[in-house]
C-alpha cells in the first residue's frame, strides 16, 4: 500500500509539479490549496492515514510556520518537510525549531525531495516498530498496536477488550501462526496488569518429565542435578499474566496439578513443605479441537471448562486477507532494517499474489515469506519474482528464471586427447598445431597416461608458449619459480627449458 503524502501549496503550478513527482516516486498524494485546508485534511476521517507532509513556507494567509503550530496538536508525530525559496540559515532554523523534519530549497530538486521523503517514511516507520517493541517488552501492548483492521478481527478485539476487564480466565484458539500470543499481550495490556510480568510458556515444548519443575518450581535437592532453586512459572508470573501456549499437550497427570492451581491459587513446587500463594491472570491458547480430546480422555474436562470460562476464536488469515496489506508493509520496514536492506515496498501485482493465496500457516508464514522475499531482492520494491514459492502455488502466476548463459562451445578434439591447453593465443606467440590440439591423457591402447608424463607436457607447452620466460611460466602455472625448476629437474626438462 503506497504511502500517502499531504502536500500543502498555495501555487497551482508548484503545486501539480509535486503532485507529479509525487506519484512518480510510487506514493499516493493528496494536493491542497493552503494551510487551513491542509489542516482540515488532517482532521478529516481520513487524515489518520497521512504519512508525510510536503509543506510550503510562504503561503497568504496561513503560513508554514503557523501550519506547524498548529499541526502539532493534531499529528504531532507526523514527518513534515518544508519548500522555501528562501534557503537561508534563519529561516530553516525556525522552520525545525517550529516542528519541521527536513527542508528543501525551491526549485526543488527531484533526486533531492525524494531522498528526503524515503528516509523520514523509513525513519517513522522504524519508530513506530520500536513503540511497539517496547510496549510488548514492558507488559503494554493494546489492541490499538494490532494490525488487525478486518471485519474478520472485529469481533475478536471487542471480546479481547472485554476479557480484560476482569480477572477471568480467558481460552484463545486459532490455528497455528495466527497470532494468539499477540492477543493475550493485549489482553494484559489493556488490563489492570499492565507493566506487570508477562510469562508465557509453550506447553508442548517442554520435556514430559520436566513440566511439573518448570510450572511449579523445585526446591534445592528435590531430585537428582537439583542443585539450587527455582521459582516456576507461575512464581514468575506472580502479579502479572500467565499465558499456557498449546496447553491441550499437557500430560494428563499435570493436568490435576494445574486445575488445583487454578482453583485453589496456590502451587506445590517439587520437594518444598508447604504450598505457595500466586496471584496470576491465566490466559491459555490452543490449536487443537478440545471438545474433541475431551471425549476420546485425552484432556480433562474439568480442567477444560475452568479454561473455557471465555474463549475468542482468533480466524485464520485466509478469512481476513483485508489485514495482508497493513502486514507485509509492517514486516517490509521491520526486515529491511534488520538485513540493512533498501527495500521500501511492495509491487502491487506482488501484493495481489500475496492476497490469492490461501497462507495455510497463516502470520508467521506470511512473516517468514517476506523475510525471505527481503532477501531475494535486488531492487527497492518486491516483485512476484522475490516470491517464487507462492507465485508456484497460485494459478495465474508464473515466475521466470533467467536462463543460465550457455557455456562456450568446447573444442573438437581426436578421440583419446583432452581439451587441456586452450585454444587461446597470448603474448603473440605462435601456437604449433600439435599443442594447439591438447595434450593426449589416453594411451594407444587406452589406459590412462602417468600423471608426471601429463606435466611434463604441461611443463613444456608452457616453456614453449612463453619463450622459456621462467618467472611468466611459472606464473601461468599457479606455482612458484623454485617449484618449476625442482619439477623439471625431476622430469628432466632442463634441456627444454634451453
Amino acid at each position: 500500500m503506497a504511502s500517502r503524502v499531504l502536500i500543502v501549496e498555495d501555487d497551482p503550478a508548484q503545486r501539480r509539479i509535486l503532485e507529479e513527482l509525487v506519484k512518480r516516486f510510487g506514493f499516493d498524494p493528496i494536493a491542497v490549496d493552503g494551510g487551513a485546508k491542509g489542516l482540515d485534511a488532517l482532521r478529516a476521517s481520513s487524515g489518520g492515514t497521512i504519512e508525510l507532509v510536503i509543506l510550503d513556507l510562504n503561503m497568504p494567509g496561513m503560513d508554514g510556520l503557523e501550519f506547524l503550530e498548529r499541526v502539532q496538536g493534531i499529528r504531532g508525530d507526523l514527518p513534515v518537510i518544508v519548500q522555501t525559496a528562501q534557503g537561508s540559515i534563519e529561516t530553516v532554523i525556525k522552520a525545525m525549531r517550529a516542528g519541521a523534519d527536513d527542508f528543501v530549497v525551491k526549485p526543488i530538486s527531484p533526486e533531492r525531495l525524494k531522498v528526503s521523503m524515503q528516509n523520514l517514511l523509513k525513519v517513522n516507520a522504524l519508530t513506530e516498530e520500536v513503540k511497539r517493541l517496547n510496549k510488548k517488552v514492558g507488559g503494554a501492548l493494546s489492541f490499538d498496536d494490532l494490525i488487525a483492521s478486518s471485519p474478520a478481527m472485529a469481533n475478536v478485539l471487542r471480546l479481547g477488550r472485554r476479557g480484560a476487564q476482569s480477572n477471568i480466565p480467558i481460552l484463545i484458539e486459532g490455528e497455528s501462526g495466527v497470532g494468539k500470543e499477540m492477543i493475550a499481550r493485549a489482553i494484559q495490556g489493556e488490563s489492570d496488569r499492565s507493566g506487570r510480568p508477562f510469562v508465557a510458556v509453550n506447553c508442548g515444548a517442554i520435556p514430559e518429565n520436566l513440566v511439573e519443575s518448570i510450572l511449579f518450581g523445585h526446591e534445592r535437592g528435590a531430585f537428582t542435578g537439583a542443585t539450587s532453586r527455582h521459582p516456576g512459572k507461575f512464581q514468575e508470573a506472580d502479579g502479572g499474566t500467565l499465558f499456557l501456549d498449546e496447553v491441550a499437550e499437557l500430560p494428563l497427570d499435570m493436568q490435576v496439578k494445574l486445575l488445583r492451581a487454578i482453583q485453589e491459587g496456590e502451587i506445590d513446587p517439587v520437594g518444598a513443605r508447604k504450598p505457595v500463594k500466586v496471584n496470576i491472570r491465566l490466559v491459555s491458547a490452543t490449536n487443537r479441537n478440545m471438545i474433541e480430546m475431551v471425549k476420546a480422555g485425552m484432556f480433562r474436562e474439568d480442567l477444560y471448562y475452568r479454561l473455557n470460562v471465555f474463549p475468542i476464536m482468533v480466524p485464520p488469515l485466509r478469512d481476513r486477507k483485508e489485514d495482508i496489506p497493513a502486514l507485509v508493509d509492517h514486516f517490509i520496514t521491520r526486515f529491511a532494517a534488520e538485513e540493512g536492506r533498501k527495500v521500501r515496498g511492495i509491487a502491487p501485482d506482488a501484493l495481489a499474489l500475496l492476497r490469492a493465496y490461501a497462507w495455510p500457516g497463516n502470520v508467521r508464514q506470511l512473516e517468514n515469506t517476506v523475510f525471505r522475499a527481503i532477501v531475494l531482492c535486488e531492487g527497492d520494491t518486491l516483485g512476484i519474482e522475490d516470491f517464487p514459492q507462492i507465485a508456484a502455488l497460485v494459478d495465474g502466476y508464473e515466475v521466470k528464471i533467467p536462463a543460465a548463459p550457455a557455456a562456450p562451445p568446447k573444442p573438437v578434439l581426436p578421440q583419446g586427447t583432452a581439451a587441456i591447453a586452450g585454444s587461446a593465443r597470448s603474448s603473440g606467440g605462435a601456437v604449433s598445431d600439435g599443442m594447439a590440439l591438447g595434450i593426449p591423457v589416453v594411451t594407444e591402447g587406452g589406459h590412462m597416461r602417468k600423471l608426471e608424463d601429463v606435466e611434463a607436457d604441461m611443463i613444456r607447452m608452457a616453456l614453449h608458449r612463453y619463450r622459456g620466460q621462467m618467472s611468466e611460466v611459472a606464473r601461468k602455472l599457479g606455482i612458484g619459480r623454485s617449484t618449476l625448476y625442482r619439477k623439471m629437474k625431476e622430469l628432466g626438462l632442463e634441456e627444454a627449458a634451453g
